[in-house]
């Protein structure tokens, strides 16, 4: 039940913006119904006019329709989310980007980020360990060496050389994007991020019925630094 003006309106907006091409391709990528089918070109207009918005993105998180869940990562504002309101993010994504994209994100963005994702990592629900290993990369890609915890994100770089092939099917993808972050972005990792990633190999993983790849991720991270140490950090994550 939504009882916030704002969210019905942007609701309605959606519903109008929807297409049916778009829907089968998006079905494709994993979304489930209910979904609309909305351009993320189309949603991040609607990003530039609310900017940030905390009460409205968990009003429309809580819809639990694909667009508006992936709008309120967009327009949430991270440093504001409570531990509470990404555990339920967490715990409800189901699919299509939310817990490999939107949840990483806000996560990433708030003042909750490392201690979550390493709860989440531990999950036996596929979903929330995604968002776990998904999290620490985007950490990696924009938090300033200094302000990241290296002696932990090392240790669990050694667990993903150990066990990536051995785990389920999208987590062995996040944790293949997580040695992908630490090699392009993190200065005193990446060397052994490098290394890691020619003993791991070619990682397997079902991409369903897409065109998509895994990325391979010792000629990954070479062709990110783009012929530096390391990449310069991102300003944000959020796309």
């Amino acid at each position: 039940m939504i009882d916030n003006m704002k969210a019905e309106e942007i609701l309605d907006e959606l519903k109008k913006l929807g297409s049916e091409n778009i829907k089968k391709v998006l079905r494709n990528h994993g979304v489930q119904e209910p979904f609309f089918g909305v351009k993320i070109g189309d949603l991040k207009k609607i990003q530039q006019r609310i900017k940030k918005d905390y009460e409205l993105a968990l009003e429309l998180y809580d819809t639990g329709i694909h667009d508006a869940m992936y709008l309120a990562g967009l327009i949430a504002d991270d440093a504001k989310m409570t531990k509470r309101d990404l555990r339920k993010w967490a715990n409800n994504a189901k699919g299509g980007g939310i817990e490999s994209a939107t949840v990483p994100w806000v996560a990433a963005g708030s003042r909750h980020g490392f201690e979550l994702a390493l709860e989440w990592i531990e999950s036996e629900k596929e979903s929330v360990a995604v968002a776990g290993w998904t999290t620490l990369s985007c950490l990696a890609s924009v938090k300033d060496d200094a302000d990241l915890n290296l002696t932990e994100l090392k240790r669990l770089l050694e667990r993903v050389r150990k066990t990536i092939h051995r785990q389920p099917n999208f987590v062995r993808y996040a944790m293949n994007n997580f040695v992908i972050a630490l090699g392009t972005y993190v200065s005193a990792l990446a060397d052994l991020a490098e290394r890691a990633a020619m003993q791991i190999g070619r990682v397997s993983v079902d991409m369903g019925n897409t065109a998509c790849q895994v990325p391979y991720a010792p000629e990954y991270i070479k062709k990110s630094r783009r012929g530096g140490a390391v990449a310069k950090k991102r300003k944000t994550v959020k796309c």
